[in-house]
Parts: C-alpha cells; sequence; structure tokens
C-alpha cells in the first residue's frame, strides 16, 4: 500500500509570509490546502492570485456573520481600531480547524512571524489564538516554530522541525531572501488591507455600531458604498457618493423598516434610511439626498421614498450644505 501523504490546512491572506509558510512544508511533500476567509472587511482576489501563481491550492470560504459578531464583542478587545485581531485570528483557525477534520488533514499553519506585530503575534497572544481556536497543540507555525514549543505534527514525525524556520521580529530581510528563492513576485504589501484597521472606516462602524447593534453583514456594505450620516440618536442615513454606490445601495435595502430615498427629475444619490425615525426624520434625510444632488441649492426637489407600504413622495429644500457636516460621519 501506498503511505498516505501529510495534509495542512493553512490560512492564506495573500501577503508574504503565509505564502512563504505553504512553501516551506511543501518543500518537505506535505499536501497543503489554503484557506481565504471571506467578509465584508477584506478582499479575497490578492490571496488567491498570490496563491495561485504561488502553485498553492487555495479554497475561499465565507465568515461574514460570525466574523461580524466577534467584531461586536471581542472577548480580546480592540487594535488601534476596530479591529480585534486575536479574537479574529482564533475565529479563523476554528474554522480552519472544522476543515481540517472534514479533510482528514493532520494540522494547521498560518504564516504568523514571533514578534511582527505588537497585538497579535506576542507570545501571549499566540497562546491566546491557540485557546480560542480550541485545537491547541496542532497549529504549526513554519515561519517561527524553531522559537515555539514544539507542536503535536512535529513530535510525531509528521514535519520535521529541523526544516523548519526561526524568524522573529518586525523585519523582512529573511522573508525577502526567501521569496527570491521561490520565486514569488506575487504578493500583498505588510500594511494589509483589512479595513478594520483603518480609522475613518472604524469611526463610521463604531457609530453605526452604537445606533443599530444589530447591524447585519449588508448594513457593512452600505458603510463601504455610501457616506453615513447621523440623525438624531437613532437613526442612520445612507448615501450614494457615485453611479456605482447607487447601484449597490440599490441591491442592500431588504428590511421593510428601511426607506429608499431617490430624487426625481435630477440626476443625484440613493439614500437608505435605517435604525428609528419619525416623519421629521424621513424629511431631513431627503433634505440631505437633495443637497448632495446637481438640484439648485434653492430650488424645491421632490425626492420618492419607498417604504413597505408603497411608494411615495415629499417635496423639500436642500439642506445647507454647511449643516451637513453636523450629520457627516466621516
Amino acid at each position: 500500500m501506498t503511505e498516505r501523504k501529510v495534509k495542512a490546512i493553512g490560512l492564506i491572506s495573500g501577503g508574504l509570509d503565509s505564502l512563504l509558510a505553504a512553501k516551506v512544508l511543501q518543500d518537505q511533500n506535505i499536501d497543503v490546502l489554503g484557506i481565504s476567509f471571506a467578509t465584508p472587511f477584506w478582499d479575497c482576489e490578492m490571496a488567491v492570485r498570490a496563491a495561485t501563481e504561488a502553485g498553492i491550492p487555495i479554497r475561499v470560504v465565507d465568515i461574514s456573520h460570525e466574523h461580524l459578531e466577534i467584531v461586536k464583542n471581542p472577548r480580546y478587545g480592540y487594535g488601534s481600531n476596530m479591529n480585534p485581531c486575536i479574537d479574529c485570528h482564533g475565529l479563523m483557525l476554528r474554522v480552519a480547524g472544522r476543515i481540517m477534520e472534514e479533510e482528514g488533514a493532520d494540522f494547521i499553519f498560518t504564516g504568523e512571524v514571533l514578534g511582527q506585530r505588537p497585538m497579535s503575534q506576542r507570545r501571549d497572544a499566540l497562546r491566546s489564538v491557540e485557546k480560542l481556536s480550541r485545537y491547541e497543540g496542532i497549529i504549526l507555525r513554519p515561519l517561527s516554530a524553531k522559537l515555539l514549543p514544539e507542536t503535536e505534527p512535529e513530535k510525531k514525525g509528521l514535519v520535521d522541525r529541523e526544516k523548519l524556520l526561526a524568524i522573529r521580529g518586525r523585519s523582512r530581510k529573511e522573508q525577502m531572501k526567501l521569496a527570491e528563492t521561490y520565486g514569488l513576485k506575487t504578493y500583498a504589501t505588510p500594511a494589509g488591507g483589512c479595513l478594520l484597521t483603518k480609522e475613518g472606516f472604524s469611526r463610521k462602524l463604531k457609530k453605526l455600531l452604537e445606533i443599530m447593534p444589530d447591524a447585519e453583514v449588508r448594513h457593512i456594505e452600505m458603510i463601504k458604498s455610501g457616506r453615513l450620516c447621523v440623525i438624531g440618536d437613532r437613526a442612520i442615513l445612507f448615501v450614494g457618493r457615485n453611479a456605482a454606490d447607487n447601484k449597490r445601495l440599490d441591491t442592500l435595502t431588504s428590511s421593510p423598516e428601511e426607506i429608499r430615498l431617490k430624487v426625481l427629475g435630477i440626476p443625484g444619490p440613493r439614500g437608505i434610511l435605517c435604525g428609528g425615525y419619525d416623519n421629521d426624520r424621513i424629511e431631513l434625510a431627503a433634505s440631505i439626498v437633495a443637497a448632495f444632488s446637481d438640484a439648485d441649492p434653492d430650488d424645491m426637489v421632490t425626492v420618492e421614498l419607498t417604504k413597505e407600504e408603497g411608494i411615495e413622495t415629499v417635496t423639500v429644500k436642500p439642506i445647507d450644505r454647511r449643516r451637513i457636516d453636523t450629520f457627516l460621519v466621516r
């Protein structure tokens, strides 16, 4: 009988470290499957392209709903913005563990480098991530393995520890040399593309969750597809910035409690009013949407309102643009 190949499931972000981790294991004739996780907060396109060019099989797994719940209430808190890195990594490893079991694989691996990121890649943080994952002892970090406790796959001889690495810190010199060795040219920049680390996006998300703690994944997409205005302490208005935003917003309204707004007869944005509102808030929302249209500031504008009970119109004067900053979250 032919001996079964060792198989590992790895987190592939599209960054250089995760690609190198996979290549180090492939050098040991280990069968690797990369997993890239889809959420509203980052794009998997680079991960898929980089892994494919590097000869690493990859699968995209959507964890949007699970991830949003963790963003709302992280056990280990946030980084400098709304990024719950430890909880996020724990979730991804937990899901990777489920895939490992389904695939009959032997262990999980990541591209984490000891000491590279101050919040999520300290020794204690790595241990916390393992506890959250529920797969303690079978998570291998090939780039820093020689600096970390021996894992079960190493103890069992599934991986040769001597062929693993001992990289630490924020310098990228060793990784860049390895990239040349493996011929890796396509990968994401070290800064990453997670929106939760961005100050402006985090301000909008924080405000959204303050007013709408039960916000859904589609509301996160609305933040990405338009301006966010806070109307009082209970209502949120999303306003498109261009034709692409308008088209996207039109696809995101599904709740009967939300109102769609559109200026009639004049080029302008779409609006979506969410949360708690009354007639005064609806009229204010219409005047804000009108202000972002091509209407003359002194003209009265007709705004179409699409509600659960049907379509109606309201005629408003565009709000003074100087007042918009009192509602707009930047």
